[in-house]
């Protein structure tokens, strides 16, 4: 029976590190799994996001035609030429202004995105995320203390 203890052990042993070795191999197939939704998540999100931009884009066209026609159409009702002189640098003026302030939200939507955020709505996800854990924290703290 003495001889069984020490046969007995390295059995247990042996399942143990068996045991450990399965748990490893499942937890890398899960975090494999999680880089791949991960990557298919981001995906996802930067073609919403280049679907919003160009929605957006197409919006702000429009809407600089509508302005840009609806000045020419009074400077041609005033009787100057739509297309020489302050009208024109009217049209032009507002152009210009448009194409500026589409840079600015390009630029703004790029660096969102370049920062990893989960959604472009939020100007800061990680301090919202770490006030979450706080606040949860501490109410857990102050449950057992109760």
């Amino acid at each position: 029976m003495a001889q069984l203890a020490p046969v007995a052990a390295l059995v247990g042993t042996g399942a143990s590190v068996l045991a450990t070795v399965r748990q490893a191999q499942q937890q890398q197939a899960t975090a494999k799994a999680q880089s791949a939704q991960l990557q298919a998540q981001a995906q996802a999100q930067a073609e919403v996001a280049a679907a919003q931009a160009t929605s957006a884009s197409r919006s702000r066209a429009e809407a600089l035609e509508r302005t840009v026609a609806s000045a020419r159409a009074r400077a041609g009702a005033s009787g100057i030429g739509a297309d020489n002189g302050s009208a024109a640098a009217v049209t032009a003026g507002l152009r210009r202004d448009a194409a500026s302030d589409l840079e600015e939200d390009e630029l703004l939507r790029n660096a969102r995105l370049a920062s990893g955020r989960r959604s472009l709505l939020n100007t800061d996800g990680s301090l919202t995320t770490w006030l979450r854990a706080g606040s949860s924290l501490a109410g857990a703290t102050r449950s057992l203390l109760d």
